[in-house]
């Protein structure tokens, strides 16, 4: 299991997750530089979207290193271990479990040797449709995973198993047979990738350098290593850097659908996708919901700190004053010591506590991004109230959640999702409060400043860009549950043992078991 997060988990009640981030991917290639390095604090700008493991692949021109655990990036690597992983090029990865379980095996970069006598380290963003249709390829091909049970390990051995192409040519050939969300950042010895799925669902950037090229999931990245945006990559690009330059391909046509879901929640508010500062539209929709659901308050306060830019522009557009009333302990993230019942029952006063003095006696409007299954809300509305709080007004940032993510976003099932069959006054009852307010989805949208037909809506509106497979054979755990083996993640190895994958491309060896866990079924799939 993954250590304590620190201050990085937004989430107040760690027993109840609400959406869970998509990845992180980082890629370098710059001669000279400490690529390693760069990889390392690149990734710790995108370790909000990805906080079950790290890793980083470094090629130094004759074989790829990957080291990778479970874990935040700070604890996976330290300084002796990043002066170990020497070379011109790296790609990174932050994971949060989209399709595989939280083991050691299922951490990228995943890699793999080539029959083209070279090596392979692939690093995903997103979650792929067609994952059971991959490892029948993988299996009728006489490929071995190795342990792994990602749809990110199977696109690996599809790249390395043509033996008479090169990655370059190869990825050519795989990546129109890929469906679902994917950005993706590979290496082998001497050049670096970068491909994006032909609707560029999940968000990828290029920037430049001194000496150098950097791509990742989002600018704050780039600015942390202190690389110039050039350019997203675009949906169904696959640009490829190495000592000759960067070149550019088109293996599928473009049909954007990027992901509304950045917007409100999974980006950093400091993050720019398609030219719009996230912050900034989060303010807007702030401005947009106090137009949509007015009401006379005192106070307006954010649900920390996802709330906050939202809290803002509906304070502005109403004119009634921004405040903090709740106060979040910076220092409790997840926690993975067993609580007593008593302890239990606090909920999420563990992480969140009212400023009294604020709120005693007054008529408080409290913004938050989104509900998922209502707990947090619940829990917050009664505190409010304990505090003197003489009524709550809940405005939300978003439409509501009713639908669950295939592109790389962990929601709650459909039967969890509390505005799947229940009407906003039902939500309403259920959370306590004196009134509800979502921002519409056309208001939303609006603030992106990005027509609807590029945008994925889909956990408000159900309409899903990309085709779903038939028999629901999709879900996180659909290779574990058509047979594949699911890996030792039990095994007893040193974190220095798990850590290290050598240019051979050899992973962990796997326990020779097979899971029976049906596969997830999704309502309205």
């Amino acid at each position: 299991m993954p250590r304590g997060d620190g201050q990085l988990s937004h989430e107040l009640d760690p027993y109840r997750p609400g959406p869970q981030d998509a990845c992180g991917v980082f890629g370098v290639w710059a001669p000279g530089e400490e690529v390693a390095k760069l990889t390392y604090f690149g990734l710790y700008a995108l370790q909000h979207r990805g906080q079950e493991a790290a890793g980083i692949a470094v090629s130094d021109g004759t074989g790829v290193v990957v080291y990778k655990d479970l874990g935040l990036v700070a604890q996976v690597f330290d300084e002796p271990t990043l002066a170990s992983l020497r070379g011109h090029l790296a790609i990174g990865h932050a994971r949060y479990s989209t399709t595989g379980g939280s083991t050691w095996e299922n951490a990228q970069p995943t890699i793999k040797a080539t029959n083209f006598n070279t090596t392979i380290a692939l690093a995903h963003n997103g979650n792929l449709v067609n994952t059971a249709e991959l490892a029948r390829r993988v299996e009728a091909l006489g490929l071995k995973v190795d342990g792994s049970t990602s749809d990110t390990a199977l696109v690996t051995n599809l790249l390395a198993a043509s033996p008479d192409l090169t990655i370059e040519a190869a990825a050519m050939q795989v990546l129109p047979t890929i469906k679902g969300a994917f950005s993706f950042v590979f290496m082998d010895e001497n050049t670096l990738y970068a491909a994006r799925d032909a609707q560029g669902v999940r968000p990828l950037v290029l920037g430049r350098l001194e000496r150098g090229w950097v791509v990742a999931s989002e600018s704050a990245a780039l600015d942390i290593v202190g690389a110039s945006i050039v350019r997203e990559v675009e949906p169904g690009e696959l640009i490829a850097i190495d000592e000759s330059g960067l070149r550019s391909s088109r293996f599928a046509n473009p049909d954007p659908k990027g992901c509304l879901f950045e917007y409100v929640y999974l980006a950093r508010p400091d993050a720019t996708i398609t030219g719009r500062n996230v912050y900034a539209a989060r303010v807007e929709v702030g401005r947009q919901l106090a137009r949509e659901h007015p009401v006379d308050a005192d106070l307006v306060i954010p649900s920390p700190e996802s709330g906050t830019p939202a809290a803002i522009g509906f304070a502005q557009e109403s004119g009634i004053p921004y405040g903090m009333g709740l106060v979040k302990n910076a220092y409790v993230g997840r926690t993975f010591i067993q609580p007593s019942q008593t302890i239990r029952q606090l909920g999420i006063r563990l992480k969140l506590n009212p400023l009294r003095d604020v709120i005693r006696g007054k008529r408080i409007i409290v913004v938050d991004d989104s509900i998922v299954r209502g707990n947090t809300q619940r829990a917050i509305v009664r505190m409010l109230r304990e505090a003197g709080a003489i009524e709550v007004h809940v405005r939300i940032s978003s439409p509501p959640v009713k639908w669950p993510c295939f592109y790389g976003i962990d929601f709650a099932s459909p039967a969890e999702l509390i505005a799947n069959g229940t009407d906003n006054d039902g939500i309403r009852r259920a959370i306590g409060a004196d009134s509800l307010g979502y921002v519409s989805l056309t208001g939303l949208i609006a603030a992106t400043e990005q027509p609807a037909s590029r945008l994925c809506a889909a956990c408000f509106d159900g309409k899903y860009p990309i085709a779903l497979p038939e028999g629901n054979l999709i879900g996180k755990h659909v290779l574990e549950s058509v047979g594949r083996r699911p890996g030792a993640s039990e095994r007893h190895q040193t974190s220095e043992a798990k850590g290290r994958s050598a240019a051979s491309g050899d992973e962990a060896s796997t326990d020779p078991h097979i899971s029976t866990d049906e596969v997830q079924q999704f309502a309205g799939a």
